[in-house]
């Protein structure tokens, strides 16, 4: 089974290390995996996406063009990414930042405040650990 995932917002909001950590979750499990980091040259603010596959088998490339599962913590982001996702495929959307609503009825679409949840107690910038472990709770 391989799991290619997209996880994509703003710089700053820990794409990047979302990613990281699901790469080493996979690694735990002896799954093969790959990471692969996209953004702009802005440190802060300009886009940024993270493709990572988890897979029983080896990976013959990194980049995922259409993911089984998606994590969306902005809105060009979900409008850019929602319709790559294939059918059956697992959505999670950050609905503190993203206002959007889903449409497709063919895949699996979750909405968490996660922001808000993570200022709510005084965890500011850990929206993306929240929404890893929604993640993780829908897939295991």
């Amino acid at each position: 089974m391989t799991n290619e995932i997209l996880l994509a917002g703003f710089g700053g909001q820990g794409i990047l290390f979302m990613g990281k950590m699901l790469a080493y979750f996979g690694l735990y499990e002896n799954k093969e995996v790959s990471w692969l980091p996209s953004y702009g040259p802005e440190m802060r603010g300009g886009t940024c996406n993270c493709s990572v596959c988890v897979s029983d088998d080896p990976i013959g490339s990194p980049l995922v063009d259409t993911p089984n599962t998606l994590i969306v913590m902005n809105t060009p982001s979900y409008d850019k990414f929602i319709g790559s996702v294939v059918p059956g495929g697992t959505v999670i959307i950050d609905s503190t930042l993203v206002d959007a609503k889903c449409d497709r009825t063919d895949i699996n679409v979750y909405y968490v405040p996660a922001t808000a949840l993570a200022n709510e107690h005084d965890m500011k910038g850990l929206a993306n650990i929240i929404l890893v472990g929604k993640l993780l709770k829908e897939l295991t």
